[in-house]
């Protein structure tokens, strides 16, 4: 199974007033992670606009193990914990420098058309492109 790596940076901004990475930048940063993988399966999401379809969140949850300061860096691995035609499973772990695991998270997504905001559903060979990041069960 391929995973996606980022590995962005911790700004000051994305310091909260207890002095660790605030909630939000975990937010941003799996859309970051999101919108790399759209990429690596040649699916990238400005492209399938142009299409007439687009992914859209329908739930996140995070569980936080350990915090990340200031000087810290962070790995994120992602992949595709489950895959289906219309909507998907996205499974994020967050590492420190340590290789710590600091937090877990998933997001459900699915694919709609933008004009009739109704689900779409994806062809075969588009979701042919997902399989290698679809964890193994």
């Amino acid at each position: 199974m391929k995973t996606v790596t980022i590995q962005p940076a911790i700004y000051s901004f994305d310091i909260d007033s207890s002095r660790h990475v605030s909630n939000i930048t975990y937010i941003r940063w799996m859309e970051m992670g999101r919108n790399r993988l759209m990429e690596e399966v040649g699916m990238a999401v400005h492209k399938i606009e142009e299409e007439g379809f687009a992914p859209v969140l329908t739930r996140t949850e995070i569980s936080y193990k350990k915090p990340l300061y200031m000087g810290d860096t962070v790995r994120i691995e992602l992949f595709l914990a489950k895959f289906k035609k219309i909507s998907g499973t996205i499974q994020f772990n967050f590492y420190n420098q340590d290789d710590d695991l600091v937090a877990e998270a998933n997001q459900d997504a699915l694919f709609f058309h933008l004009d009739t905001k109704r689900p779409y559903r994806l062809t075969d060979e588009q979701r042919q492109k997902f399989t290698g990041y679809l964890m193994q069960e």
